[in-house]
């Protein structure tokens, strides 16, 4: 999952307004922080008290249930105001500083008008809430409910807030103005497309969705724009159905993995064990010519496995190889490519994040996926590796230090914690002793203790910007979620599913036609919308539709992984690319004349995994 980083130069504020905007990111900002840590001690006593004292906390998971979606608002208010919402880029990237501020101030505006909205169904929705009460805790389910309103509200103020420090009071007027006028176009309409039909579907999931990502407005609310247009504008349904359908669609219990495996891949780099895996490898094969390129790529196989995201996975690497690869010659063009390329090697790696939200939204066996997907990222290691063979093979190792069999033993047993991590996480989950939620929350705590007990280097005054970063990653990611459910909900409602059905059944070539335009499609949505919003807003769609054409549905998710991977780091589009190139410190125009040939063996690798299923479910 990439997400992208670029903020607008706030506009310093003085007074009262300044002191009230720091207090109120400060405080969000410790509640938010404050959830994660009650989330992993709470999973973590509920393991417990399951799997070695068996006496299990009933309560437990409608507890963290409601402390999860408190943590998914709190993490999207955090993520907007430190501007870390996903969101397209490729369009505004190269607008002067004057166009890009007026689109900026546009697409703020987009976000106040989606939110002002969302505010009044928000509360009718906590009202609807009050009287029913949980089963096993018995409180009011308004008590969760409760904060969809209080995030619409803090999104609302910290979006307000944005724009009056970020844009001109000429830019704010003329933004309002436009959209002001785009919302009177499509009031006075109203009649005329009440009569369209399904035609609506195009206008607003299709040129509304498409101009608010073009102008940079985040990929979430971009969706909830077009979710709560259509309805208002097009149909009889009211807006009252979207909160409840998002926070539907962020409260599975699943789901709860993101922000932990989030927090155990940051955890990993200061405790030391991701160096420590990295030392090892390089010391079995980093003489070799291209050694330290076939390090990085086992070390993103590795890595991969622990942290789930791919932000994570490449910040933990790179500045452990890239100063010796670059003495030894390799350019910075190629690095990155190859760091870009092994992110998409390692997409189906579990405990990919996305493997985890294919499992929760379409019901697929998440133990069947984590083990489905460990061979086709092999498949994507050795068409990578044919590729740093070729391009090394004339390499001068001369000066490349060798390490003797005793070096090499104390940096294996120095490792060890590191690379039994995976092991342990992976096995856990297919041998059904912890559920994915649950065996995060067990690597946390395994990574802390071992940093602090075995690796000695555990610094504390990280934990904390940590905490915060993993909830504003986890907001961000599930704010996505639970707008493209409410999107989705809309698709299935206007009886769009049932034509997407016919259209991909009547596609040439039968089975093997379908996944190759499945295929196309999952690299052209994961470069646009990137992994996680592609897969609930089109999961639902396609996975019955690959169940009815004999798809194995292990096998058609892998396919989709893999190609939405693929997407998500193809340049122009794909902001994972971008994200590679800022971690590597290179410029993008340097980095894409490079990037074609891991691209191509990428592509070898997709049409393989494609061709042969057993690839994907010989082990299941």
């Amino acid at each position: 999952m990439a997400v992208d980083m670029t903020a607008t130069t706030a506009v310093p504020s003085h007074g009262a307004f300044a002191r009230f905007d720091h207090l109120l990111g400060r405080t969000v900002e410790a509640l938010a922080a404050a959830l994660v840590v009650a989330e992993l001690v709470l999973l973590g006593t509920a393991t417990a008290a399951r799997y070695l004292f068996n006496a299990p906390l009933i309560w437990s998971d409608e507890l963290a249930t409601v402390l999860f979606v408190w943590l998914a608002m709190l993490g999207a208010v955090v993520a907007l105001r430190r501007a870390e919402h996903m969101r397209l880029t490729a369009f505004v990237r190269n607008l002067s500083p004057a166009w890009r501020a007026r689109t900026d101030a546009l697409g703020l505006m987009l976000v106040c008008a989606v939110l002002v909205a969302l505010v009044m169904p928000s509360w009718h929705h906590v009202e609807s809430h009050l009287i029913s009460n949980m089963p096993v805790l018995e409180i009011s389910e308004g008590y969760r409910e409760a904060a969809m309103l209080v995030g619409v509200l803090l999104m609302l103020l910290t979006a307000v807030d944005r724009l009056i420090q970020q844009a001109s009071p000429l830019q704010i007027v003329g933004a309002l103005a436009l959209v002001l006028a785009g919302a009177g176009l499509l009031y006075a309409a109203a009649p005329v497309l009440e009569d369209l039909g399904n035609y609506n579907l195009l206008i607003f999931f299709f040129v509304l969705v498409a101009a608010a990502m073009v102008i940079g407005t985040p990929i979430a609310f971009s969706f909830l724009l077009a979710t709560v247009a259509y309805l208002h504008f097009s149909t009889t349904v009211p807006v009252l159905i979207v909160p409840g359908r998002v926070s539907e669609g962020m409260s599975h219990m699943v789901l709860l993995a993101v922000p932990m495996f989030v927090l155990l891949g940051a955890l990993i780099e200061i405790a030391g064990l991701a160096r420590a895996m990295i030392l090892f490898l390089v010391s079995l094969i980093g003489h070799m010519r291209g050694g330290l390129q076939y390090v990085l790529l086992g070390a993103m196989y590795l890595v991969s496995g622990i942290s789930g995201a791919k932000a994570a996975d490449m910040a933990a690497v790179a500045p452990a190889l890239f100063p010796e690869m670059k003495q030894r010659g390799s350019s910075e063009g190629d690095l990155v490519s190859l760091l870009s390329a092994s992110a998409v090697m390692s997409e189906t790696i579990p405990p990919s994040i996305v493997l985890i939200t294919v499992g929760s939204v379409t019901g697929v066996s998440i133990a069947a996926l984590f083990t489905g997907g460990l061979l086709p990222a092999v498949v994507g290691l050795i068409a990578l590796s044919v590729v740093v063979f070729l391009q090394t093979r004339k390499e001068d190792m001369s000066g490349a230090q060798r390490y003797d069999a005793k070096t090499r033993l104390r940096l294996f047993a120095i490792a060890i914690p590191g690379l039994g991590l995976p092991i342990v996480i992976r096995s856990a989950v297919v041998e059904g002793v912890a559920t994915a939620t649950e065996v995060a929350a067990i690597g946390v705590i395994y990574t802390v203790l071992v940093g602090i007990f075995f690796y000695r280097q555990f610094d504390w005054k990280r934990v904390y910007p940590i905490l915060v970063d993993t909830a504003s990653l986890s907001g961000a990611i599930l704010l996505v979620v639970g707008a493209a459910t409410g999107m989705a909900w809309a698709l299935t409602q206007s009886g769009f599913s049932q034509q997407l059905v016919d259209l991909m059944v009547a596609v040439p070539g039968g089975r093997w036609g379908f996944l190759l335009i499945s295929a196309l499609a999952f690299v052209v949505l994961g470069s646009v919308l990137e992994g996680v919003p592609a897969v609930v807003l089109f999961g639902p769609l396609l996975f019955p539709i690959a169940r009815m054409m004999g798809v194995h549905e292990v096998h058609y998710a892998i396919i989709a992984v893999f190609a939405m991977g693929l997407g998500l780091f193809t340049p122009p589009f794909g902001v994972g690319f971008y994200l590679a190139c800022a971690i590597g410190r290179a410029s993008p125009d340097e980095v894409i004349r490079h990037v074609w040939p891991h691209l191509a063996a990428l592509l070898i690798a997709l049409l393989l995994i494609v061709f042969l299923p057993w690839i994907s479910i010989g082990f299941l």
